[in-house]
């Protein structure tokens, strides 16, 4: 159903109005660098998403995984982020290249609570920051450096209703994406080549799990 377009929020003021003012206390949680439990949070982390946008302003958001306090943090206002072998797409990068301007969500398992910080990205293949953010013996990739500008703590109430971490509100098993099924139709193949991809696919992450 298409939602009434005489119903559309069209300019700040009616939104304003619609959600109401920030509590006073809100404007404080905001610093331009990472406060001392701010950079434990990233260190005790293994798991961020990464925000970009290309230089026509399309975004992308890329999940970023690995032992908790994989993002290094080298300083109060500069993160390391290691890139591994992926699919090879590397939009983020190709973004970072057009447009600097990203943006970090960081989660810790068990905490409803997650943190956001904002920066200006560049990207480095410097031998000695790719071996500090080595794993499994393989050093990173390339390197995206984050310079902070802006940094806060984002409150539980998502993850409290989304019952999250709660699990006994998760299935019993996971859910089948069907990845194998979909490039099959999308490249004309047969049900035996979806069920070879997907047995691909299954060995690939294998492969990754058995490292940790």
């Amino acid at each position: 159903m298409a939602a009434d377009s005489a119903s559309d929020i069209r300019d700040f003021e009616d939104l304003r109005t619609l959600i109401g003012e920030p509590k006073a206390t809100v404007s404080h949680k905001f610093s331009q660098t990472l406060t001392g439990t701010q950079a434990d949070f990233v260190k005790q982390s293994p798991f961020c998403l990464l925000g970009t946008a290309d230089a026509h302003g399309v975004p992308t958001i890329s999940p970023k995984g690995d032992a908790p306090g994989f993002v290094q943090v080298l300083a109060p206002d500069l993160l390391a982020i290691p890139e591994r072998p992926g699919n090879k797409l590397i939009m983020s990068l190709k973004n970072i290249l057009e447009c600097p301007s990203v943006h970090l969500l960081f989660l810790i398992p068990n905490t409803c609570e997650t943190l956001r910080i904002n920066g200006r990205a560049s990207l480095s293949k410097d031998p000695q920051l790719c071996k500090r953010c080595a794993t499994g013996g393989q050093d990173a990739l390339l390197v995206t450096l984050v310079q902070v500008t802006e940094c806060f703590y984002h409150c539980a109430k998502a993850f409290v209703r989304g019952q999250i971490w709660n699990s006994e509100t998760w299935s019993p098993a996971r859910f089948k994406i069907q990845l194998g099924a979909q490039l099959a139709r999308s490249m004309g193949e047969d049900a035996c080549w979806a069920s070879e991809y997907e047995t691909g696919y299954d060995g690939r992450v294998g492969e990754v799990a058995a490292q940790y």
